[in-house]
């Protein structure tokens, strides 16, 4: 097969996930990968975890991707927010009977993203291989492989990460910069039940985030997302497991009691990049090759998510009408619809960090005295909730749990 409906850059968690959403309508798609899919199988757990908000559960449910799943995510039912230890929080709980997101190991959701691709009718997987030229013409997407392989489409999308290629080619223009942090992942094993509560705990060094995941045989789990500053990211990393896990519990002011480490300590460098577009002629970007945010509110894959929905739907209703895939008309749609809310949470994720990052006690008071006012205004308090669960603005008819 060398023709299809979309030629997807990039068969990580937002590939693949557009790839399972396009042929849950009946549109094929070609998802070109570098990487050997082998090497993953039977991987063990290297301590990396995502949240799932609520509505992007609602969505790998409706394209059979949840069915995959090696276990159900850890649901996450109050999302609890402080400055240090401090008095004074602000915590979000849902009323409604569905939590707010699922902590999932990354592992399990490539695996289950990887599974519902395989069994697509209408998706071809071509792993390990490597692009040799894209053009991109007026009249479609012509695409060469290293191995001489051709592809044709009337639609690229690039979903090949932060260091898009993709994107770079297209010559797109991207607002960036760097946060002096690192972030730190890992999963503690401790004493206590979290009762599933996530905590952002801030200090004047950089957030803690404590995510609750499911249980194992021998005790309670919970990942951690730990930002520090980057002189101090090597220091960190080279403590023994006994000495990071009690740093790990004094941060968490000893309320899960007994802490010890249950993964590898890995770390990645904090960046913000927004592209100026996420379409081009016979292009369309998704995830992080679109957009990439710091993780204070686990929104990053999330956002990757939204957009894979709104693309999904603007393409499949286009196709409905017999629509050329790469009409300009159904990218400008996808634009408008998708410029706005990954700005705004760009944006918001940016502020939060460099508000909570400003030191001093009249600062922390007043951030403290904030939290208390919005947590006693049930609107405002309600409009949050619902940004973290990715349920406010124009839902696509995938995040709201419906087929296109």
């Amino acid at each position: 097969m060398d023709r299809a409906d979309a030629i997807i850059f990039g068969g990580g968690l937002v590939g693949l996930a557009l790839a399972s959403a396009l042929d849950s309508s009946g549109l094929s798609t070609i998802v070109v990968d570098p990487a050997d899919p082998a090497s993953r199988k039977g991987a063990a757990f290297d301590g990396r975890t995502s949240a799932v908000s609520s509505s992007s559960m609602r969505m790998l449910q409706a394209i059979g991707v949840a069915d995959h799943l090696a276990e159900h995510g850890c649901p996450i039912w109050r999302i609890a927010v402080a400055d240090g230890l401090k008095p004074g929080g602000l915590h979000f709980d849902p009323d409604d009977g569905e939590p707010l997101g699922y902590m999932n190991e990354n592992r399990h959701l490539h695996a289950a993203l990887q599974a519902r691709a395989e069994l697509g009718k209408n998706i071809w997987l071509m792993w390990k291989s490597r692009v040799a030229a894209v053009d991109r013409g007026e009249a479609g997407v012509m695409v060469a492989l290293e191995d001489g392989r051709r592809l044709h489409a009337p639609l690229l999308v690039g979903a090949d990460g932060r260091s898009s290629e993709t994107r770079e080619a297209a010559g797109i223009n991207v607002a960036r910069w760097k946060y002096d942090h690192q972030a730190i992942v890992s999963v503690l094993r401790h004493e206590r039940p979290h009762e599933h509560v996530a905590y952002e705990i801030f200090y004047p060094s950089g957030p803690f985030a404590l995510l609750p995941m499911n249980d194992d045989s021998v005790g309670h789990r919970s990942a951690i997302v730990w930002s520090v500053p980057n002189a101090d990211a090597a220091g960190w990393l080279s403590l023994s497991d006994e000495d990071f896990a009690a740093e790990a519990a004094a941060a968490t002011g000893g309320f899960l009691g007994k802490v010890e480490m249950l993964a590898p300590r890995s770390s990645y460098p904090l960046g913000f990049h927004h592209a100026a577009q996420i379409t081009a002629q016979r292009l369309a970007l998704v995830g992080d090759a679109a957009h990439a945010i710091h993780p204070i509110a686990g929104q990053g894959l999330n956002l990757g998510f939204r957009d894979v929905a709104a693309l999904a739907q603007v393409l499949v209703e286009g196709a409905r009408l017999g629509l050329d895939l790469g009409d300009k008309q159904l990218l400008d749609r996808y634009q408008r619809w998708r410029s706005l809310d990954a700005l705004s949470v760009a944006f918001a994720t940016d502020s939060l960090t460099r508000l909570y990052g400003v030191r001093g006690k009249t600062a922390s008071a007043i951030r403290r005295l904030g939290m208390g006012v919005v947590g006693r205004i049930s609107p405002l308090r309600d409009r949050l909730m619902n940004e973290a669960r990715g349920t406010s603005g124009d839902l696509p008819l995938l995040l709201r749990g419906l087929s296109i």
